[in-house]
């Protein structure tokens, strides 16, 4: 496949682009900034803002699938702003449309409360609500759209990298669960789970989630 990655040098953005290469596709992946940036081998990087419309449509030419790890708070405008011209390019070129989203609209067991009424930290939710707001307008979106939203179990991020398995079990709407208790999975382990979505999709407009 041929992949835009928007994103590409954070955290999960570098681990998902790092997998689509190790099985041999061709990445171009768009950052603020490129200069001295710690871009994954093999990626062909472009240097750009993810607001800009005309930058979106330009990387996105001919691509089999769009994939969007910004932030869903952002400098210049959240996520949800951005996600018109995500959308629009995906029509475009009759892409797939990847959002790596978040853990805060997943439910604790069948009737449990989501995550983000239930103590969330209140310095969470500016990164948290714009991508519960991404994903609210993508199940409300034209069924011509092809998306899946991903999102990570309550523990994961660069201060919990964890070790490459290969292994890991999904979910809807609930957290995935591990026998320890703990809701968690590795950088390179949702990378793999994204990237199996991409390669044999199992999710057509869908939010999943992920767990050990």
């Amino acid at each position: 496949m041929k992949v835009a990655v928007l994103g590409i040098t954070g955290y999960t953005g570098s681990n998902i682009a790092r997998e689509l290469v190790a099985r041999g596709h061709d990445v171009t992946g768009l950052a603020r900034r490129t200069l001295d940036a710690d871009i994954p081998e093999g990626v062909l990087a472009v240097a750009g803002d993810v607001h800009d419309p005309t930058t979106i449509a330009t990387i996105t030419q001919d691509v089999d699938a769009i994939v969007s790890a910004t932030r869903g708070h952002m400098e210049g405008g959240d996520l949800p702003t951005v996600l018109p011209a995500l959308v629009a390019a995906a029509q475009a070129v009759d892409a797939r449309l990847g959002i790596v989203g978040g853990a805060s609209s997943l439910r604790r067991g069948p009737d449990g409360p989501l995550l983000i009424d239930d103590g969330f930290p209140d310095e969470w939710r500016s990164e948290a609500e714009p991508l519960i707001a991404v994903l609210e307008t993508l199940r409300a979106s034209d069924a011509g759209v092809d998306w899946f939203f991903l999102s990570p179990p309550e523990i994961y991020g660069a201060h919990s990298p964890g070790e490459r398995t290969g292994v890991y079990r999904t979910g809807l709407d609930e957290l995935v669960v591990g026998a320890d208790g703990r809701s968690t999975i590795g950088g390179e382990d949702y990378a793999i789970a994204f990237v199996d979505e991409l390669e044999k999709p199992a999710h057509r407009r869908q939010r999943f989630t992920v767990g050990y």
